[in-house]
């Protein structure tokens, strides 16, 4: 199929990129609407997380059957039917009264957004020839790396200047474009309707991922593995990811097949994404709060300055499908993880009054990096990936990267809570009378007195501030780290040679 002339393959572009860019906002859109939808909606501080917790679990779990799904409904009645779902759930989030009903619709959104991303990449491969592909997953890729990105900034604006209900309401026009262009335009596959759903496999890995999931979202909250809740969610997450791989080596048509983790390339990617994920929400998560309480940005000018992340991302993309055809594309990726980890350290380095110049340079490298890995990366995953198994490895690269994501902002978001306490005793313990700065006779001992209720006050205020600022320094170092191991990785991934490629046999590997 995909040798062969498409028509309208731009138009069936198009709407894919819409589906991606949809599912992909919204997975960050609705954080920074988060205490205007508590006072409305009535709800604590706790609860109203569940309007995050609850679309990204749903979205969790229902990733990994798309592959089965498409292959017994088809490609094409089950992308219409997942949008049009999403759309409809989507003004249903938007007009919601209660905790509970928003709850239910994000659930439902969840649900229908997960396929989009894995049946819009396993679409733009197969209307694309190969030698075409690395410019195809560069367009697709913009969408599903510059969504997460742009998130948080226009949720920002919309929320600040319209309502918090336009951050699900603004699905509702590019919806409906996309699925008249779907109908209209997207080929016709084949429906095997033989095909018998594996439930055994589907609920064990359901309560796997459901389970951890809830245990990185409530672990912080609970106090980790102090909390009976979170020592329950472990032991359910490690015995349903457990019966899983059992029921999928043994069972006799698993939904899952096996033989999509003999390729040496995709379990590399698989990897790789998951390095990526740990990243790509992980480091905005943390900037946006360093950049308004710390360094004392207005919400707005914090958004503006995240967004050049996205120019960057969007150039690289562009730069890696033109060149993608005529290099080795590990060559790429391992450049691109080499800026990524540079940037990291970069940010690591950073005090509260970095200039803004220096700032917006750090992240729009950062934002090239990304795109200059994941372009590649979505390429050659599939490189040596027997066509039939397209949508089963799309919905493992969305699913890795979606669990990627959700452990890089647990594991972050506790350590700068840990490591915050951890840099206060540490500084604090230095507060003594014997600290000279504090027998100062001048204005400052009257500030800094520690007997005083105003002085202890103050001071308390700057070591937090401080502490703050090395836990920063420590996480982004932490995430450097992350990012140089997929290097090994690297070397196991085989290169399609382009001779092959363009002529449609076989690919020759290196």
């Amino acid at each position: 199929m995909s040798d062969d002339p498409i028509p309208h393959r731009g138009l069936i572009t198009a709407c894919t990129m819409v589906a991606t860019l949809m599912q992909a906002l919204d997975s960050t859109i609705a954080n920074v609407a988060l205490p205007y939808m508590q006072g409305s909606l009535a709800a604590t501080s706790d609860q109203i997380t569940w309007v995050l917790t609850s679309y990204v679990i749903a979205a969790a779990i229902m990733t990994a059957p798309v592959g089965w799904l498409a292959a017994r409904f088809g490609r094409k009645n089950l992308f219409i039917i997942c949008l049009a779902g999403f759309t409809l759930a989507s003004m249903l989030c938007g007009a919601a009264q209660s905790l509970g009903q928003m709850v239910l619709f994000r659930l439902l959104q969840g649900v229908f957004g997960a396929a989009l991303v894995p049946l819009s990449q396993s679409t733009m491969l197969d209307i694309y020839p190969a030698e075409r592909r690395a410019a195809a997953m560069a367009l697709w890729g913009m969408g599903v790396m510059v969504g997460p990105i742009l998130g948080p900034t226009l949720g920002g604006y919309l929320t600040e200047y319209y309502n918090w209900r336009w951050v699900f309401y603004v699905n509702l026009p590019f919806g409906l474009i996309a699925i008249a262009g779907l109908v209209l335009f997207m080929p016709k596959d084949r429906v095997n309707a033989e095909m018998r759903f594996d439930w055994t496999g589907f609920a064990v890995l359901a309560l796997g991922i459901g389970a951890f999931q809830l245990m990185l979202d409530r672990g912080q909250d609970q106090d980790w593995f102090g909390s009976p809740e979170i020592i329950t969610e472990a032991v359910l997450a490690g015995l349903g990811l457990y019966l899983f791989v059992t029921h999928m080596l043994t069972a006799e048509k698993p939904f899952l097949p096996p033989r999509v983790f003999r390729d040496r390339n995709f379990i590399a990617a698989l990897v790789m994404m998951f390095a990526i994920g740990l990243v790509l929400l992980a480091s905005s998560a943390l900037l946006a709060p360093y950049l308004q309480k710390l360094a004392d940005y207005p919400v707005e000018q914090a958004g503006l300055v995240m967004a050049p992340r996205g120019i960057g991302t969007m150039a690289a993309m562009m730069i890696a499908g033109r060149i993608g055809a005529r290099v080795d594309q590990r060559k790429l990726m391992g450049l691109g993880l080499l800026l990524l980890s540079w940037s990291l350290y970069d940010m690591s380095l950073w005090t509260p009054d970095i200039a803004q110049s220096r700032l917006i340079l750090t992240i729009v490298i950062q934002g090239f990096a990304m795109g200059i890995i994941f372009n590649p990366l979505s390429v050659l995953a599939f490189a040596t990936l027997a066509p039939a198994l397209r949508g089963d490895g799309a919905a493992l690269l969305s699913l890795f990267r979606n669990i990627g994501m959700a452990v890089g902002v647990s594991v972050t978001s506790f350590s700068l809570a840990q490591l915050t306490q951890v840099s206060h005793a540490d500084l604090a313990a230095h507060i003594t009378p014997f600290n000279r700065v504090l027998q100062a006779g001048d204005a400052a001992s009257q500030w800094l007195d520690p007997t005083t209720p105003a002085g202890a006050g103050l001071l308390d205020t700057m070591i937090n501030r401080q502490a703050q600022i090395i836990a920063y320094t420590d996480d982004y170092r932490l995430m450097m780290l992350a990012t140089l191991l997929p290097l090994l990785f690297i070397p196991l991934m085989r290169r399609v040679r382009r001779s092959k490629e363009v002529t449609g046999t076989h690919a020759a590997m290196d």
